[in-house]
Formats: C-alpha cells, sequence, structure tokens
C-alpha cells in the first residue's frame, strides 16, 4: 500500500496540516529552510579548515639559503 516515498510524504504533508493547522506550515518551513542552510555552511566551514590543515601539513619544509639547518 505504502511502497514508495511520495505515498510517505503525502501521509507526512496532511498530518502536518491536520496537527499544526494551515497558518503554522509557512512558519515551520521558513525555520527549515533556516536549520538547512546553517548546517550546511558550517559544514562547509569545517572543511574549508580541514582542507587548509591538510595543505599545511603536506607543505614542504623549507631550508636555509645556507643548505644547513639550525
Amino acid at each position: 500500500m505504502f511502497d514508495s516515498i511520495d505515498d510517505w510524504l503525502i501521509i507526512a504533508v496532511v498530518a502536518g496540516i491536520l496537527f499544526y493547522g494551515s497558518s503554522k506550515i509557512p512558519q515551520l518551513a521558513h525555520s527549515l529552510g533556516r536549520s538547512v542552510g546553517e548546517f550546511k555552511r558550517g559544514r562547509l566551514e569545517v572543511d574549508r579548515e580541514l582542507k587548509a590543515e591538510q595543505a599545511a601539513a603536506s607543505a614542504p619544509a623549507t631550508v636555509p639559503a645556507g643548505g644547513r639547518s639550525p
């Protein structure tokens, strides 16, 4: 009877409308969208930090012009 995700999605939307009322649905959708955006921004920030750390760790050590290290 409920073989696909579409069936469950329709049931969830109808249940949400019945439970919260039609006036609260836009507010809930807005809050959910903002939360997803914050999560994505946080994930991108962590990815950038990891790449910067990996680049710093893989950078070759430099030797002074004299050819000897201290």
